[in-house]
């Protein structure tokens, strides 16, 4: 998809061509000076219809005032492109500041255009709307040409000091990236790095609240009575289990929770709410020296995009903003249903998780203790697989919406396209989550009268420790898989694509020549499209959502994310630098919509948190009975833990005569009762009084939760100023130069100071 993709969200140009200026046709000798590449096979030369599409493409360059150079090998046909200087000068022109000093002399020609800038220009160029009617994507859709692609040059300095691994804890040349690459690339660098390196405050604390259940591990008075309790028993869970098992045989599972499921856990949820504020307001302030540094800071896009129309072709005519409500209202209706087919595919999981219980117990697979942890080990590599799938659909439909909305420039298309897709990519990624996080085991019925699928299979039950175990497993799985797998298909896919490449042309019987060589080499490079550092930022937005919106549960995750950014960068770095074609650059001052999109995970995160510890943790039930119906409700006792007869408590009692089919389940005839995690009345076993006193403290904890985290957040936001001072202090001065030399210049001018005469 990689051609159609980015010739869907490239903004094209209408007009003819014309004429720019009179050039000097001269042919440029060094490879070195080319600023495109244009590759065509040879059957392209044999076939006169293409050959005349060629022909007349590249003459409308040099009417615009391109050269080019034709060179071939044995299989394949190269066009060296180059734009000459005026072109340059031009833009240079058009977006200097149309008053001041400046404009009393005539503007000095560069010594040299940044080449960031040349590829810039001429890529805009070639994939505007030729003359003859079409574009270069359709000319390379139809065959004329195979390829474009801007060579790479000057990059042996950034391949030793960042594009190795070695490099890996060495802070990145931002500068040298963005002399290479430009600004949006170095941008993306930058801030990669800065999240990074607040992952270390995040992952020492994640890691301290999950090593403190350590030293709880054997101290937690609900371990001990769950460890002890051999008199209770559990009544079976799911058809799977047709056996009553022992309480103390849950020993193990609830330590382990305990670890993630303890005192601390609403203190991190805080404590990353407050850390997602600050790392977003102090890299506002990293953005904004970064970009007074590259003299960006006033810099307009809108303006640019004009520029590079009207360089392109003098007559174009601006296009007015529009907007549709009917269009509006289409795409709408078609994002909630794709949205309404994401949660969809959560309830095919359950489906799937509910099937597969049936199956390994039918099969012999595993044994009755283990069905459960299979079927959300197994359940967590199929959501996987469906989310690999469904990105590529909803990649699909979000070009197929931004196209339908007609957005007016390339910066406005990219930003409706990028909401569309991650509104898309969360549903999918967190869709499963909420389901396991909030109703998984929550509608299931009670023993004896249980909800079933299709009357048939009955529905999956949370862990024998909780639910928070099967949203931690989920967690780490697919956070697990989707790090470790994505950054080894991620080098692993271009390493190998670029070796089959080699090995296919052949590059040791190549020509001789330098120049040829040095084409022939970054043709055989891996292909780059619209989407290339797209899909780097949408990676790392979907881990900040799994390092940020369900971190109560898994406090590990910014450490993984710690660790496998300091792979990601380095990764990055190597396939950009070294197996891929050079990407184009673009200009841009900030990381556009994605910052819109990390503050609202930010919310979400808040939201999300909250109703973890509300509805999921036991932290709510426990600190209830602690100082409600426990021993400490009159005070606490030192010789009594105050969570004493908590177990107890939370089992409610079911009596096995009440069981639809008792014969067939073992030991039955010397079992007259059973307990299960719920609050019911054991007479009706309708809702008990304790359950609905616990929903009201637990919704009271959640508003309370979300103010206080939220509070925190805009405390935050507003204590550290998005852009420093010093900053805000040079671009004053800046302007007042600008001013004083403005009036020097005035009074210089004649008939300064001289009465205008009356209208």
């Amino acid at each position: 998809m990689q051609g159609e993709e980015s010739g869907q969200i490239l903004a094209g140009t209408e007009g003819d061509s014309f004429p720019l200026m009179e050039i000097n046709t001269g042919e440029t000798e060094a490879s070195e000076q080319w600023d495109y590449v244009l590759v065509a096979d040879h059957r392209t030369q044999r076939n006169t219809r293409q050959a005349h599409q060629q022909q007349q493409f590249l003459e409308e360059l040099k009417r615009k005032g391109f050269h080019y150079k034709m060179i071939e090998d044995h299989r394949k046909v190269f066009f060296g492109i180059r734009a000459d200087s005026r072109i340059f000068d031009l833009y240079c022109t058009l977006l200097m500041e149309p008053e001041g000093p400046a404009t009393r002399v005539q503007p000095a020609r560069p010594s040299s255009v940044p080449a960031t800038t040349r590829i810039r220009i001429v890529n805009f160029v070639l994939n505007s709307k030729a003359a003859a009617g079409g574009t270069l994507e359709d000319l390379v859709k139809s065959g004329v040409f195979e390829t474009r692609f801007a060579l790479h040059k000057g990059a042996e300095d950034l391949k030793k000091r960042w594009a190795r691994w070695r490099n890996m804890f060495h802070p990145q040349p931002i500068d040298d990236i963005r002399d290479y690459f430009g600004e949006k690339v170095a941008l993306y660098f930058a801030w990669l790095g800065w999240y990074t390196y607040m992952l270390v405050p995040a992952a020492l604390v994640g890691l301290i609240i999950f090593l403190s259940g350590f030293s709880l591990f054997n101290a937690s008075q609900i371990s001990k009575e769950i460890c002890e309790a051999h008199d209770i028993l559990l009544c079976p869970r799911g058809d799977h289990s047709r056996r009553y098992q022992q309480l103390s045989d849950t020993c193990t599972f609830a330590k382990l929770t305990h670890l993630f499921d303890n005192e601390g856990t609403v203190l991190f949820a805080i404590f990353m709410a407050l850390w997602a504020t600050v790392f977003l307001e102090i890299w506002k302030r990293q953005r904004a020296r970064v970009v007074l540094h590259w003299d960006l800071y006033g810099w307009d896009e809108d303006q640019e995009e004009m520029a590079l129309e009207l360089i392109n072709c003098p007559a174009y005519e601006l296009r007015p903003q529009q907007h549709s409500y009917l269009r509006s209202t289409v795409i709408l209706m078609l994002s909630l249903l794709m949205i309404c087919l994401m949660i969809g595919m959560a309830h095919l999981l359950v489906v799937y998780r509910v099937l597969a219980a049936a199956l390994f117990n039918s099969t012999l697979l595993f044994q009755e203790d283990q069905v459960t942890t299979a079927v959300v080990v197994t359940g967590a590599l199929v959501h996987y697989v469906a989310i690999l799938i469904m990105t590529k659909i909803n990649k699909y439909v979000a070009l197929k919406l931004c196209d339908f909305e007609k957005p007016r420039t390339f910066s406005e298309r990219e930003s409706k396209f990028t909401i569309k897709f991650f509104t898309l990519q969360f549903f999918a990624h967190f869709s499963s989550l909420v389901y396991i996080a909030f109703i998984l085991g929550r509608i299931n019925g009670h023993p004896g009268k249980s909800v079933r699928l299709a009357g048939l299979w009955k529905l999956e039950e949370c862990h024998l420790s909780g639910c928070m175990m099967d949203l931690f497993l989920q967690m780490a799985i697919i956070m697990g898989l989707k790090q470790t797998l994505s950054n080894c298909m991620e080098y692993l896919g271009p390493w190998l694509a670029h070796k089959y490449r080699l090995m296919r042309f052949k590059l040791s019987r190549a020509s001789g020549d330098p120049e040829l060589r040095h084409l022939q080499r970054n043709y055989l490079l891996n292909p780059v499209n619209t989407f290339s550092l797209f899909d780097e930022f949408m990676e790392m937005m979907i881990q900040y959502g799994f390092t940020t919106i369900f971190v109560a549960a898994f406090p590990l995750a910014p450490l993984l994310a710690l660790f496998s950014n300091l792979v990601e960068i380095r990764l990055d770095a190597i396939k950009m630098v070294r197996l891929q074609r050079r990407l184009v650059p673009r200009k841009a001052k900030d990381i556009g919509t994605w910052l819109q999109v990390l503050e609202t995970i930010g919310v979400l995160a808040v939201i999300a948190n909250g109703m973890v510890i509300a509805f999921t943790s036991e932290f709510i039930p426990r600190v209830v009975y602690k100082y409600h119906y426990g021993p400490c409700r009159q005070g606490a006792q030192p010789a009594v833990d105050c969570l004493t007869g908590y177990i107890n408590h939370s089992l409610s009692v079911f009596y096995t005569k009440d069981f639809q089919d008792p014969i067939q389940i073992e030991g039955s005839e010397n079992v007259t009762k059973c307990r299960y995690r719920d609050y019911r009345n054991a007479q009706d076993y309708n809702l008990s009084e304790q359950f609905w006193v616990l929903l009201a403290i637990r919704l009271v904890f959640l508003i309370l939760f979300e103010h206080v985290a939220l509070c925190i957040k805009l405390i935050a936001a507003w204590f550290v100023p998005d852009i420093p001072q010093s900053v805000e202090n040079k671009v004053l001065e800046e302007k007042y130069q600008t001013l004083r030399e403005k009036m020097w210049y005035g009074r210089q001018r004649p008939g300064w100071g001289r009465a205008r005469p009356q209208a």
